[in-house]
């Protein structure tokens, strides 16, 4: 059985439709990314997941439950946790502070303070400074801590090399192999396509919210991935 299943799903900001008939698969243990240009779809998948936008019930199925229908609140109670693009840290809050809000919908599971300092050593040191001090790449590191106090089974990431340097990139995703090791599955969006494939075993290519094209990276030619990225 799938971690996470998603059946023709759909999804509209108001009257317009931005994903169109989205059938996704993610088994337990496994890195999937989501790439495509900018509109194509990718983070409103991934906010339609995490029941940000409204979904039938059986679109979307977690462990085998339903769970299109449910509030964000609950659906983070199942396992699953959103590094949203843009971090959204709490500027009022310290970095300590801002990883423990983790812990309002904490599950049973390995990840705690400690171990995610232990992580991200540049967290550790810098555990008291308000959260607008951080640098860019911290600041991705304080919402990646953040999605893992909850103890997800499913990390949803969005975006999480954007803007940033890249040796700054190269230690976020350094991270991703510990991550998966906890036994959590891990979801990818992302523009760089080589970043992309160099960290996931399957990958989905969307575009105007549609799938152009899914596989194993060994799977997909360049050819073939410039096609269904562009539609050319």
């Amino acid at each position: 059985m799938n971690l996470l299943e998603t059946d023709g799903l759909t999804a509209f900001y108001g009257d317009f439709q931005a994903l169109f008939g989205v059938d996704l698969a993610i088994a337990e243990g496994e890195a999937v990314a989501i790439i495509g240009a900018n509109g194509a779809g990718k983070s409103t998948l991934l906010r339609t997941i995490t029941g940000q936008l409204a979904a039938p019930a059986g679109r979307v199925r977690f462990a085998g439950s339903p769970i299109g229908s449910l509030a964000p609140y609950r659906i983070v109670r199942h396992g699953i946790a959103l590094v949203p693009e843009g971090r959204r840290l709490f500027s009022s809050l310290s970095v300590e502070e801002n990883l423990r809000l983790g812990e309002q919908c904490r599950r049973q599971g390995p990840w705690t303070l400690e171990r995610v300092y232990r992580l991200f050593p540049a967290l550790a040191r810098r555990r008291q400074a308000p959260a607008p001090a951080l640098s860019g790449g911290e600041q991705q590191m304080a919402a990646l801590g953040r999605a893992l106090m909850t103890n997800p089974r499913l990390l949803l990431c969005d975006e999480i090399s954007l803007g940033l340097a890249p040796t700054v990139i190269r230690d976020i995703y350094a991270a991703l192999p510990g991550i998966r090791a906890q036994g959590t599955s891990v979801l990818i969006v992302e523009q760089d396509t080589n970043r992309a494939l160099a960290v996931a075993d399957r990958v989905y290519c969307l575009q105007e919210g549609r799938v152009t094209l899914s596989g194993a990276p060994r799977e997909l030619t360049r050819d073939r991935i410039r096609r269904a990225y562009f539609g050319v």
